[in-house]
């Protein structure tokens, strides 16, 4: 069967692909979030994931408000990265699964959550900059991709319980997959940030690190929170952790942090990065 190695939480700034395109990873605005990333490289030239199952909320590039999936999986042999104006360079497309995709949507309809499937799907900034932070000198993704994609945009959003059990369906799903392959589960977003309105620049790092020292220790605690709760503590877009909630509860039971990092701000977000494995 296939075999989660560790999942990955990641912030998707999308000012981080300018950052990479002009070299600025040696900056001293930007040297405190990229040195975050070696160790966690590192940890995936030593484990060599054959697939990436990637979590993370669209921005208006497949889905808009007039149609947002609550939950939708890509099942396409390729996903194109589009520019969405920043100026961030395109990148190679990425390679999908479609075996593992069509076997996690078969898995997760069995376990009553309703998939929105994508046969054509283009991927934005929330897909593309994670796995451009982790592998940043290739050419050619060494990893195939499987998009998960989260509504963290128009209300009513899943609740965090709801997240919370996806997430553990879909380590499920994968890990019931007949298949030598071996997966990594990305969840990107967040953490603490509004980008719009009276409390524009918001950032709360008090609740961002004991959310990711929970997720670690006692993963139900977020779940006591409803969405209205989240906006709350950690601003209107900071709700993007639900999709680090589902890469957590994708790995069965008690896991171990190998590394972290949390760096404020980087273009109004508070930076959050988190490497876990299953004990």
């Amino acid at each position: 069967m296939a075999k989660i190695v560790g999942a990955i939480n990641t912030t998707h700034v999308p000012l981080i692909g300018r950052a990479i395109h002009q070299h600025l990873e040696h900056d001293p605005y930007w040297k405190p979030f990229f040195d975050g990333f070696p160790p966690v490289r590192d940890w995936l030239d030593k484990v060599k994931p054959d697939i990436a199952v990637m979590v993370y909320n669209d921005h208006g590039l497949n889905f808009f408000l007039d149609k947002m999936p609550t939950f939708a999986i890509g099942a396409a042999p390729e996903y194109v990265s589009l520019d969405e104006g920043w100026g961030i360079p395109t990148v190679p497309s990425f390679k999908g699964d479609l075996d593992l995709s069509w076997h996690m949507i078969e898995s997760l309809v069995d376990d009553e959550f309703d998939i929105t499937t994508c046969q054509e799907m283009a991927v934005d900034h929330a897909f593309t900059l994670p796995l451009k932070l982790l592998y940043p000198n290739d050419s050619q993704w060494p990893v195939r991709t499987v998009p998960v994609c989260i509504n963290t945009v128009q209300f009513p959003l899943p609740t965090v319980n709801r997240c919370y059990k996806f997430g553990q369906a879909i380590g499920r799903a994968i890990e019931s997959w007949e298949s030598e392959a071996r997966v990594v589960v990305i969840g990107t977003g967040g953490l603490s940030h509004q980008l719009d309105g009276k409390r524009a620049g918001f950032i709360n790092k008090e609740f961002d690190l004991m959310f990711m020292e929970r997720l670690v220790t006692d993963p139900l605690w977020i779940t006591r929170f409803s969405i209205e709760d989240i906006v709350e503590q950690t601003g209107t877009q900071g709700v993007e952790l639900l999709n680090w909630v589902i890469a957590r509860s994708a790995l069965q039971g008690d896991v171990v942090k190998l590394h972290s990092n949390y760096h404020i701000p980087i273009s109004n977000t508070a930076a959050g990065l988190m490497l876990l494995e299953s004990v």
